[in-house]
């Protein structure tokens, strides 16, 4: 039978790293100096596990894929300090959600982005930016009627607010 493959990341590592680097910040703070640097191999593991997590098939077919990958990687570095190695012993589970919900934010912000973009063109302030240098008030209508035709508006499903239960 074939030995196990080893994860992507050595959470047993990890956890190690982030108590050694929490022990830094709380001496930190207890001495009123500078936070420690993050260390390579943290930020390592927070590049791997959003590299890993975007090839995921609810996450691998995003143009901004990159962005999403630095959105998480930002995440973990706002929230590094939050992480308690006396509460929980799986660094891996809780960067991993920091990451993936800093890639749903991203999609809907890159959502909203877009519907913006679908609504500037339907509404035909499109004529203003599209005519360059040479270009006609003919070709600049073919042009707008094209992408009114062809455009689908996706509007933002909204949440509806709760009912409260009466008694």
């Amino acid at each position: 039978m074939a030995a196990k493959k080893e994860h992507y990341v050595n959470n047993k590592d990890f956890l190690a790293a982030m108590v050694e680097y929490r022990k830094g910040v709380l001496e930190a703070k207890a001495n009123n100096s500078e936070k420690p640097p993050v260390t390579d191999y943290i930020g390592e593991c927070f590049l791997k596990i959003a590299n890993h997590l975007s090839y995921r098939p609810n996450f691998i077919n995003y143009t901004y894929r990159d962005d999403m990958i630095s959105d998480g990687i930002e995440n973990c570095l706002q929230y590094l300090d939050n992480f308690n190695p006396e509460t929980s012993n799986n660094p891996f589970a809780y960067f991993t959600q920091i990451i993936y919900y800093a890639f749903i934010r991203r999609i809907q912000k890159e959502k909203k982005q877009v519907t913006i973009k679908q609504r500037m063109i339907m509404e035909r302030n499109y004529d203003d930016m599209s005519l360059q240098p040479g270009e006609d008030r003919d070709f600049s209508n073919q042009f707008t009627e094209f992408l009114q035709k062809n455009t689908i508006i996706e509007e933002p499903v909204k949440k509806e607010p709760k009912k409260k239960k009466s008694k």
